[in-house]
């Protein structure tokens, strides 16, 4: 029987799962300028990483509570969420002019990646052997972004970053340490609150726990990418709201899924590689034709392109529902 208790577990998870999340991100941007980081670091490693936060925390205990498909819908549904939805609506309301050169190398790492999930999960399984290559891999990339964060010279990502710290400020070091240890206690929290309400849901409408896990947990944990794309968008920035999808798609492909299965190893639905990976893979490559140079111009997703990433979503979401449907009524 359907009840309302889901519901309101799953709205209270996001909402604190949100709001946590942020004051992570704040927290962590402070601590790395008292330190003196580069601001292209904090804005490829730190910013990227605080806005994967509730997907890392949502998969990790989903694999403790052996769902593995809210832990995979999650990360992937993430993934095609970012880039359709969000990078969509970014786009919509700026258009996006790829001007950076570390986000040109990180384009085609992207798809190296994602191809390399595929190939991981061509047997329907995330064993801890896979889950140790994607960390592995995971631990290569966050070197490879340190270094080039670090080894100087100029870069309008880094100037988009230093600009976005100035939002990301708190008033003390000894603050932003209290709320960086708060903020991942209270994500913690949040994350068992949601996953707990997603299971329940999934029980409670009779449908897989991964379409679950790829439509409302994946929307849900997506929404610190959306609000801080949104705002990088307003602030023309535009190198700082594709960076962040970038670094928050790397990090749940890797991390995300790799630290879930070597918790526990994940079982995958045939449709996760048929369809949901399918669509994710086309989505990254569709975003690196768009943001490639061409003839020495910057890369750019136009608000047309915009709308059809939108749109894509939007139909990927109800071929879901419908199909979720139609195995109800022929069951």
């Amino acid at each position: 029987m359907l009840t309302l208790v889901p519901f309101f577990a799953i709205v209270a998870g996001l909402a604190v799962l949100a709001w946590a999340a942020d004051k992570f991100i704040d927290a962590s941007a402070t601590v790395a300028r008292h330190y003196s980081l580069p601001p292209l670091l904090i804005g490829v490693v730190i910013i990227g990483f605080g806005t994967s936060a509730p997907e890392l925390s949502v998969s990790a205990l989903s694999a403790l509570a052996g769902s593995p498909g809210i832990a995979l819908g999650n990360a992937y549904g993430s993934n095609i969420a970012n880039i359709a939805l969000i990078l969509g609506i970014t786009a919509l309301i700026s258009p996006i002019v790829v001007q950076s050169g570390i986000l040109r190398k990180e384009l085609p790492l992207l798809v190296g990646v994602t191809l390399l999930s595929v190939a991981l999960l061509w047997d329907l399984e995330i064993s801890r052997l896979d889950a140790a290559v994607l960390l592995l891999v995971f631990a290569g990339v966050m070197g490879w972004a340190i270094w080039q964060g670090t080894r100087g010279g100029k870069d309008t990502l880094g100037d988009d970053a230093a600009a976005e710290m100035d939002a990301h400020t708190m008033g003390s070091i000894r603050l932003a340490w209290f709320w960086l240890a708060a903020g991942l206690v209270l994500l913690i929290a949040s994350a068992r609150l949601l996953v707990w309400g997603a299971v329940l849901l999934a029980q409670s409408l009779g449908v897989s726990e991964l379409v679950i896990g790829l439509t409302v947990v994946a929307v849900g944990t997506s929404l610190p990418e959306l609000a801080s794309c949104i705002a990088a968008a307003r602030k023309k920035e535009h190198d700082l709201a594709i960076g962040n999808i970038l670094g928050s798609n790397l990090f749940n492909t890797l991390a995300v899924v790799g630290l879930a299965g070597a918790i526990h190893p994940l079982q995958a639905e045939p449709a996760v590689l048929y369809r949901d990976m399918l669509v994710m893979a086309a989505l990254t490559l569709a975003l690196f034709v768009l943001a490639r140079t061409r003839g020495g111009q910057s890369g750019r997703i136009s608000r047309v392109s915009g709308g059809l990433l939108v749109l894509s979503f939007v139909g990927y979401t109800v071929y879901l529902l419908l199909t979720t449907v139609g195995a109800q009524v022929a069951a």
